[in-house]
């Protein structure tokens, strides 16, 4: 992969280009006058035309003959005509040339030695200890490296070299070289790649692609839970402004939602929860940004255009899309020149690019956290029983990589068929005798779990069981839950009001539908995706760092992919309460307070959003 025409790119370019000019005092006037001639068609990216005019400057002045020759080479590269570059390097002898002028020489030369498939050639000119290569450079030199170590087999150093480069990109040059990254490490090999992150120290940073590269091959992986090492919004020692650690309000907001089709129903969820946060921010006299809202229309093309139409509007943050397909439409566009915060990820599983985060509800990381509860509880054995549903089928996958990467061992598995007894998947797992150290996972809807739990009594299976949040309706019903007492399971803290700062569950649920039972956690997703929106880069440039949202303690990875930290329950009595100790309680507001005046009109309280 070759590295698109982008301003940082093109902005590096004219910095090697003139970095090396000679000295005024060495040139005629004619020749300062065509060299910034020449200069100027090349910042146009005129090549063509630059090139001729650089050829011409070597023959006007022959004192500088090899610099403007090495310039017209270049600017041949850049109009991708390199056959036309090579004869020009011929004739240049380096040891005359001064300043960053060898760099570019050498950079050169190892781009024709790969078009010549010479890849040995290119690794030794792009591999030199000696050479100080400027800052400017610096990104070139790595992708070509990174090209030549592909050429010559070696794709684990071929993969390192562009981690090098990840965050010197942005747009589609990042989310392309972020693909060939997975790509290179997907041919080193799964055991080849288990054997080098067994060997690294913790916080070597190509732990995290090289799990990302195993996820991609179908191989589960462990996903510790964040580190929550700082709440965001903490007030500022000695400040009398009363301004709050990471809060920065854009002045207008998009919300992408689809509102036709399949995903229409949970799009009014998300939004209604969306505006419910909106509305409570008034409750802490903040600064609100004005916001509209858009149809996304549920397919790639559709959603893109929405995000085009955000951008002309003027928005500063683009929350959204909410399916799949439009999220890998919107992170498929060349650039994003305003921020995303998508509420899904995209079908391939592609990594976001520079300026996009995304935030979803993913069953593997109930999966994880369970396992990390159960090991944290001293239990080392295992039995999972899951539903064959697909949130069941990943969060099942996720504990059992999670478990195993804690020390845990997985005795025993089994998945719940259509019919209502289960004898069979019981005595499959054989956990009559089960230790005292072991426990039971499961992962399913609340009717079988409520049909299954008496069984394993019934087969006395006595074990603790844990499960993932989909066990639990999302509301009190203490005759139909009273077979899960003392199970417990991981959810969004803002159903049983376990996390200060936020507005009472009951008094949003009782006017709102949308608040109650099963969409709750929707609703509790949508009232996060406006909390996130004034702390959003704070989290991002601060690892650690997390806000106390309504799904969960929420923090970015360094992929901008936000993760939750859950609150654990338990049944007593079948009414779900949440466990003391489960969730760092802070206090934190969701909104920072104005340092002065009252807040702004939002388009919401003035002009309700339409789509």
């Amino acid at each position: 992969m070759r590295l698109y025409r982008t301003a940082a790119l093109g902005l590096a370019i004219s910095l090697a280009m003139t970095a090396c000019v000679p000295p005024a005092a060495q040139r005629s006037p004619a020749e300062i006058s065509a060299s910034l001639n020449a200069d100027a068609l090349s910042r146009q990216g005129q090549f063509d035309q630059a090139a001729k005019a650089y050829l011409d400057l070597a023959t006007l002045a022959p004192d500088n003959r090899d610099h403007y020759q090495l310039l017209a080479a270049e600017a041949y590269r850049q109009e991708g005509r390199l056959e036309q570059a090579a004869p020009l390097l011929t004739g240049i002898k380096r040891a005359r040339l001064t300043s960053t002028d060898p760099v570019l020489y050498d950079l050169l030369q190892a781009e024709i030695a790969l078009s010549q498939h010479d890849a040995p050639r290119a690794l030794q000119l792009t591999t030199q200890p000696s050479v100080a290569v400027p800052a400017a450079m610096q990104l070139r030199l790595l992708e070509l490296r990174a090209r030549a170590m592909e050429a010559s087999g070696d794709y684990w150093g071929a993969a390192r070299s562009r981690v090098e480069m990840d965050s010197q990109l942005t747009g589609l040059d990042n989310t392309q070289n972020r693909k060939q990254i997975i790509a290179l490490l997907t041919r080193v090999g799964a055991d080849p790649l288990k054997q080098r992150a067994a060997g690294m120290r913790p916080g070597d940073r190509m732990l995290p692609w090289i799990d990302e590269a195993l996820s991609h091959m179908g191989v589960a992986v462990a996903r510790p839970q964040p580190a929550l090492d700082q709440p965001v919004g903490t007030l500022m020692p000695g400040d009398k402004a009363n301004v709050r650690e990471g809060y920065k309000m854009p002045g207008r907001v998009a919300l992408l939602l689809p509102a036709s089709g399949n995903y229409a129903g949970a799009g009014s969820i998300i939004r209604e929860g969306f505006f419910a946060s909106y509305a409570d921010a008034a409750r802490n006299h903040a600064p609100r940004a004005e916001v509209r809202v858009y149809d996304s229309g549920g397919t790639a093309a559709s959603a893109t255009k929405a995000y085009q139409q955000a951008v002309d509007d003027g928005a500063q943050l683009i929350i959204g899309p909410l399916t799949r397909a439009e999220v890998s439409g919107v992170f498929g566009l060349s650039q994003l020149p305003v921020p995303v915060l998508a509420l899904n990820h995209p079908d391939d599983k592609a990594l976001p690019a520079t300026g996009a985060s995304e935030f979803g509800l993913l069953p593997e990381t109930e999966g994880a956290q369970a396992a990390d509860h159960m090991a944290e509880q001293g239990l080392h054995s295992a039995y999972v029983v899951i539903s064959s549903d697909d949130f069941a089928q990943r969060a099942g996958s996720a504990f059992k990589a999670e478990f195993e990467a804690r020390g845990g061992t997985v005795a025993g598995n089994g998945t719940l068929g259509s019919g209502v007894n289960y004898a069979s998947v019981i005595t499959g797992l054989n956990a009559a005798s089960a230790a005292s150290d072991a426990g039971v996972f499961i992962s399913m809807k609340p009717q079988q779990a409520r049909l299954l739990l008496p069984q394993l009594r019934l087969a006395r299976i006595n074990a603790p069981v844990f499960g993932t949040s989909h066990i639990y309706g999302g509301a009190d019903d203490a005759g139909s839950n009273r077979d899960l007492d003392g199970v417990e399971f991981s959810d969004a803290p803002w159903l049983f009001d376990a996390q200060p700062g936020l507005p009472n569950h009951d008094d949003i649920a009782t006017p709102l539908p949308a608040a109650r039972g099963v969409s709750a956690r929707l609703f509790a997703f949508g009232m996060d995706a406006w909390n996130l929106v004034p702390y959003l880069d704070w989290l991002h440039e601060h690892p650690g760092s997390y806000l106390p949202g309504a799904s969960g303690q929420l923090t970015a990875d360094q992929f901008g992919r936000i993760r939750r930290v859950l609150v654990w329950a338990k049944f007593q009595d079948g009414i779900a309460h949440p466990l003391n100790g489960s969730l760092q309680m802070d206090s934190v507001p969701m909104s920072a307070p104005p340092t002065q005046g009252p807040p702004p009109q939002s388009a919401m309280s003035d002009n309700p959003p339409t789509y």
